[in-house]
């Protein structure tokens, strides 16, 4: 199945689109502006960020990593975090479990 979501806006200078999932598998793809900020949050599914273009600066329980253009983080099932774009910037973001709270919108 085939299937994408429009963009939305997810917080300031932030867009994304959210994939139709698998069975126990979702993607989203995400644009950030320059400074952007994806707001601290945590949530109990794995998630796996790719970076697409430009450069993010993760913070994960704490801990501040910067992801770039090729790049990937993990973020384990229920660790706060949160993202700021240090230019444009792009992610493909991947989830495991389904984030029901995002596809039941």
């Amino acid at each position: 199945m085939t299937m994408s979501i429009q963009w939305e806006n997810a917080e300031p200078g932030v867009k994304r689109r959210i994939f139709g999932p698998g069975a126990h598998l979702m993607m989203m793809e995400v644009h950030f502006e320059e400074g952007a900020e994806g707001y601290e949050h945590s949530h109990p599914h794995e998630q796996m960020s790719y970076c697409l273009k430009g450069s993010i600066e993760f913070t994960v329980e704490g801990q501040k990593s910067i992801v770039a253009a090729g790049e990937t983080i993990v973020i384990p099932g229920g660790a706060k975090h949160g993202a700021r774009a240090l230019e444009p910037s792009a992610l493909l973001d991947a989830f495991t479990p389904l984030r029901l709270d995002l596809l039941n919108r």
